[in-house]
């Protein structure tokens, strides 16, 4: 939504990378490896970024950061188990949008994702692309949107699950193009991708990171990227604007974070290394290499800006009438 926005004004208040330096010199974390819960498949968009951190950190620290993928419910598994463990900077997490509108679309709300979490850093954005299955020749978004036009409800989108990023962002494009399509979650991100390529489901709204190498292959064609201006890992494919539908924008973001309670000086910590490994050429090739752009800052402006999407999300989610299947 605005991470973007956020991400220019953190960028003005950036902690210098002398405190990174201070931090080092406290305590005697971390004493073995640190677990990073992802809440999507091996992959994913917050898989893809979450690893390129990850192998940077550990190098930093000396100890692994182990990835651990829990799929599940569109993130709510993941994150659960982030709320869950011990505040001992041992356990954090890569989460995105889905973090909060899990528990905007569930009435039980499971967690509060403002209170019940530390925010440790933003780590990047990415655009979103619309992909469309085997078989649907398309060349612009009216054409697609003509096409399910002409035959209501015998199209499908794919998502990584109910409440995921690609839901949000399907849903939304769903509603703002006024057609009738089919909904299919998918657990596995290998399941959705081999649907594609079979033609089993039409159109997929990724975040990019998680299909940018099919794209390149040429396996699976993209039809728009969803944000402002192309993506400089897939230059040659337009935008939502440049495709016919400049009503449509969509972006995702990432970022890390921990169970509540966690100590200040290890939000700290962690937040100076990841910026200091964000702020790196190496780093920063991998992101554009991947269509993704680092994002950085210190926790508290990543907290304001979950807060300021969590309002923007909830007002989202009751406009295009989203809900829990």
């Amino acid at each position: 939504m605005n991470a973007l926005r956020w991400l220019r004004a953190a960028s003005l208040v950036l902690v210098s990378g002398g405190i990174a330096a201070v931090a080092h010199a406290q305590g005697g974390w971390p004493a073995k490896p640190i677990r990073m819960i992802v809440p999507f498949t091996s992959g994913s968009a917050s898989d893809v970024l979450g690893r390129i951190v990850a192998q940077r950190l550990g190098e930093i620290y000396g100890q692994q950061i182990v990835i651990d993928n829990r799929p599940g419910a569109g993130g709510l598994i993941g994150s659960g188990l982030a709320r869950d463990a011990a505040p001992d900077g041992y356990t954090i997490a890569m989460i995105g949008q889905p973090h909060l509108s899990n528990a905007l679309l569930r009435k039980d709300r499971p967690y509060d994702p403002l209170k019940d979490f530390t925010a440790i850093s933003l780590v990047g954005t990415t655009p979103n692309v619309i992909v469309l299955g085997k078989g649907v020749e398309v060349k612009t978004i009216p054409e697609l949107i003509a096409l399910a036009k002409a035959k209501p409800g015998a199209l499908n989108y794919g998502s990584a699950g109910i409440g995921s990023s690609s839901h949000l962002a399907g849903a939304m494009f769903v509603s703002k193009a006024k057609i009738d399509v089919v909904h299919v979650p998918f657990r596995q991100g290998s399941d959705s991708r081999s649907a594609l390529i079979s033609g089993a489901i039409h159109f997929y709204v990724y975040p990019l990171p998680a299909i940018v190498t099919l794209i390149k292959a040429g396996t699976i064609r993209a039809l728009a990227v969803t944000s402002a201006k192309r993506a400089v890992a897939l230059p040659e494919v337009p935008t939502s604007a440049e495709a016919g539908f400049p009503e449509y924008r969509s972006e995702s973001w990432f970022g890390l974070i921990g169970p509540r309670a966690l100590a200040k000086r290890l939000v700290a910590r962690i937040n100076a290394d990841t910026v200091s490994v964000l702020k790196e050429p190496a780093t920063q090739q991998k992101f554009a290499q991947q269509g993704a752009e680092p994002g950085f800052g210190p926790p508290a402006h990543f907290a304001m800006m979950q807060r300021d999407e969590y309002a923007e999300l909830g007002a989202l989610i009751r406009e295009i009438g989203m809900k829990a299947q």
